[in-house]
């Protein structure tokens, strides 16, 4: 919970239509079984198109989600560092968001 009282948990729904991520050019995950929190679209990790990850060394912490885990992007030679992000073991106020995936640093999502 946040000092303002809010359990950050709570922050989440759903968007019941096709939604992709982008970037350089390639769709890199499409569904339309999206959960999102605080802002966040994740992707179910079977709609992530594995050929494009590659794994990174980068872990942060989230207080109420728990410990991140990071994907580079590769696409057409280039190299989008840490631009995926997942929690291989979510706490429980984030369950909703296992084995789900999400993008930011100029992934574009839809």
């Amino acid at each position: 919970m946040a000092r303002d009282g809010v359990p950050r948990g709570s922050a989440g729904g759903t968007i019941g239509r096709m939604t992709t991520a982008t970037w350089n050019g390639t769709v890199i995950a499409e569904s339309d079984d999206i959960v999102t929190v605080e802002g966040n679209a994740y992707f179910p990790r079977a709609s992530v198109r594995e050929d494009v990850l590659r794994p990174s060394s980068t872990h942060t912490t989230c207080p109420w989600k728990g410990e991140a885990s990071y994907f580079s992007l590769e696409v057409d030679g280039q190299t989008n560092p840490d631009a995926a992000w997942y929690y291989p073991a979510p706490k429980d106020a984030a369950k909703e968001i296992t084995d789900r995936v999400a993008f930011w640093r100029g992934v574009e999502v839809r």
